[in-house]
Order: C-alpha cells, then structure tokens, then sequence
C-alpha cells in the first residue's frame, strides 16, 4: 500500500489543520489508520490511530480533545483534524496503516505501511 499525506502548513497558535492521508494499493476500510509525529531532534511519536472498523480511536495524552482522526471510505483517504494546535505540536507528521490490527499500529507499524511526512508548524 503507498500512503500519501498532506496538508501541513504554518499557523499561529490557537488555529486548525486537516492533514489527508490517501491510501493506494487497498481500500482505508480494510485497513487500520494511524498518525505519528515527530519533533526535531527526537523521536517518532504516536498521536492518534482508527480501527478498522471505523468506530474505534485513540489518541495520545496531548492531542485529546483537539485532533480528530476520520476516514472517507469514497476517497480513500484518513484525516487528522487538528484544533486549537500548540508550538509543541510541531513537527512532522506521518501518516501509517496496518492491515490486520489497530495495536500493532499503535506500537509499531509495520515498515512498508508508512507514509512520507509533512510539516506542521506552529508559531506562538
């Protein structure tokens, strides 16, 4: 599966991004979709990861109450809406699948089921 994403931008503190994630190579539904970031100079984190079956989500401690992970099944595609971003939301995001199970994704996604990253910058 090829994993797209987009959407990272510049904002100020305070404003909202959408970040996409299209899928090619199978259908988002039969797939378990996540979002990890990473910070200059450290490492990958997980922020927020969707079931299969598309009900299911969670979310690291920091983003709760202000990302939302969802799935458009006609476009193929995952989104992050993020509200209310944070400098400390900085980083770059990357979007990530897993064909069986949601936990191994919120663990460690496989290797060929990530994404290249975009940039999310926020200025205080």
């Amino acid at each position: 599966v090829q994993l797209q994403a987009s959407g990272g931008g510049l904002v100020q503190a305070g404003d909202s991004l959408r970040l996409a994630c299209v899928a090619s190579g199978r259908a988002v539904l039969n797939l378990a979709m996540g979002w990890y970031r990473q910070p200059a100079g450290k490492g990958r984190e997980f922020v927020a990861a969707l079931a299969r079956n598309g009900d299911t989500t969670y979310y690291a401690d920091s983003v709760k109450g202000r990302f939302t992970i969802s799935r458009d099944n006609a476009n193929n595609a995952a989104y992050l809406q993020m509200n209310n971003l944070k400098p400390e939301d900085t980083a770059v995001y990357y979007c990530a699948a897993d064909p069986l199970t949601v936990d191994r994704l919120r663990q460690k996604p496989k290797d060929d089921y990530w994404g290249q990253g975009t940039q999310v910058t926020v200025s205080s």
